[in-house]
């Protein structure tokens, strides 16, 4: 039989937990259980390799301290990458027993929280321990507590050997129909190697700095690909325009998606339109590409945009943008 322990704690010399590992151990080894131990917070940027351990395992115990609040960052890494890279089909052939000590308030909430999410992941539960220990010495010079840990580990042997059945758990069949986790065909070998690369933070960094250069790259090939081309829009406006006598005043719309800005010059009567720098505009206001796809197939006013906030930015007279809908009716151009 084989039994992994897995410790979530910091390791410091008073931990409680720690002695309670050490007792189950050494009655673990004495039943000729073959234990092996792993501390989390040694093999902190391995813990995403560490489901691969479970494959030999018939239990585990999940060990931590509630020092403050909760099961601790390490041992919560561990269950998320038993569920990001674990093997869910060796996972639950794995019966897990939980010790939650506590220096303060928590030990049993940290208890239903390691069974439920071992549930979760599909393994099986054992009897677990928590205790309130606030000094490590009553622990140890307390021969009553020795005998529950004795027990508890006995009782794991026996589950684990004798493959003692339990009813189903609400955590399974929630896990089945809600919580499935999106599919990826790879193989355990793959997936092993998937969870070395995620450890490795040379190749992580690596490959944050390709995905930086791929984007940069592929913005470059939408703007010379005719995402920034200067000619859009331009005939939209000279289609629909109608002049209004008397009225002259020069717009700048800043398009988000687009290098350069659009401006639109009226005149005696006259359009002129284009993109780049321009004199001082009379209003000048900033759109994302979708709401002036909008406005020029008719879905949207510029002065509705502006109203509901799709306009993210408006500078100058609010009278001469409501102007900009009577010289330019894309509505009865599309109707």
């Amino acid at each position: 039989m084989n039994i992994n322990i897995y410790y979530g704690g910091r390791g410091i010399i008073d931990d409680p937990t720690i002695y309670v590992i050490n007792k189950m151990q050494e009655v673990l080894e004495e039943l000729r259980v073959h234990v092996e131990r792993y501390n989390l917070y040694d093999g902190k940027t391995n813990i995403t390799t560490l489901p691969q351990t479970l494959k030999e395992a018939d239990g585990i115990i999940l060990a931590t301290t509630v020092e403050w609040y909760g099961i601790g960052g390490y041992m919560q890494q561990f269950l998320d990458a038993c569920w990001l890279y674990g093997d869910k089909e060796t996972i639950a052939g794995i019966y897990m027993c939980p010790v939650v000590m506590s220096t303060t308030y928590g030990e049993r909430e940290g208890k239903l929280s390691l069974a439920a999410a071992w549930e979760i992941l599909g393994g099986l539960p054992c009897s677990g321990i928590c205790g309130y220990i606030e000094n490590t010495v009553t622990l140890e010079m307390n021969g009553q507590y020795g005998q529950i840990i004795e027990k508890k580990a006995e009782n794991m042997y026996r589950t684990i050997n004798q493959k003692i059945a339990s009813f189903p758990a609400s955590n399974k069949v929630m896990r089945q129909k809600v919580t499935i986790p999106k599919a990826i065909n790879l193989t355990p070998q793959e997936t092993e190697q998937l969870s070395e690369y995620v450890s490795d933070d040379t190749f992580v960094q690596r490959q944050k700095e390709d995905i930086q250069e791929l984007t940069s790259m592929f913005r470059d090939m939408l703007d010379n690909s005719g995402t920034d081309n200067e000619q859009e829009y331009l005939e939209e406006f000279r289609k629909v325009f109608v002049p209004q006598p008397g009225f002259e005043a020069r717009y700048v719309i800043n398009i988000e998606e687009k290098k350069n800005p659009l401006w639109i010059a009226i005149g005696s009567g006259a359009l002129e339109c284009g993109y780049g720098e321009t004199e001082k505009p009379d209003v000048e206001m900033q759109m994302n590409r979708a709401a002036m796809e909008d406005i020029v197939n008719g879905r949207m006013t510029f002065q509705r945009a502006f109203m509901s906030g799709i306009m993210k930015r408006m500078k100058g007279d609010f009278r001469i943008l409501r102007t900009l809908d009577q010289m330019f009716p894309f509505e009865e151009n599309n109707r």
